[in-house]
């Protein structure tokens, strides 16, 4: 890790001298993952994209400010990157307004496909699979929305149209639940 690290603060300082193989470099070594970030913020694939974008051409720019005695090299891309995809949240500038009617259409349908296709993934020998099986289908369902999907206590509430009190109890105690089952 430390030669990758190495090789990040060598890249860094080629791009603030003008380089362009060390923002290829960059390029070939964190793209994926500064995707992966980006995405996991803004829960768009095409936004995360366009923000990675946005940020190569920060990092290009503004190389020269990275300064290894703050903090390594991967820890500054990756600022770079959430601090552009926060932005963009923050600004909502990019969102994609769509009618009522579509966005209950998504809600309702595609959500339950995808938590029934999640628990049918799992190998039926599994013991999480025999564990989440044991549970009420609606609190596996908030279980899997929160720690397979990334939705928060809040938007799992408002998608499943439960007070949020009552989203945050079924998972606390199915967590507990899954505790005790996989002991």
């Amino acid at each position: 890790m430390g030669n990758d690290e190495d090789e990040l603060g060598a890249a860094l300082r080629a791009c603030a001298v003008g380089d362009r193989a060390g923002l290829a470099t960059i390029y070939r070594s964190e793209a994926v993952r500064m995707v992966t970030v980006a995405e996991r913020i803004l829960r768009r694939h095409d936004l995360a994209e366009e923000i990675v974008q946005e940020a190569f051409l920060q990092i290009w720019n503004k190389a020269w400010q990275y300064d290894p005695s703050r903090g390594s090299a991967r820890g500054w891309i990756f600022s770079v990157v959430r601090s552009r995809s926060l932005n963009a949240l923050r600004n909502g500038g990019r969102e994609e307004l769509a009618d009522a009617e579509s966005l209950e259409r998504l809600q309702d349908g595609g959500a339950d496909a995808l938590y029934h296709d999640l628990f049918d993934e799992l190998d039926t020998t599994s013991r999480l699979r025999a564990c989440l099986a044991r549970l009420d289908g609606l609190r596996r369902k908030t279980v899997l929305m929160a720690y397979v999907s990334g939705y928060s206590h809040g938007e799992i509430a408002g998608r499943l149209k439960l007070p949020l009190g009552t989203a945050k109890a079924w998972i606390r105690r199915s967590l507990s639940s899954l505790r005790e089952c996989m002991a």
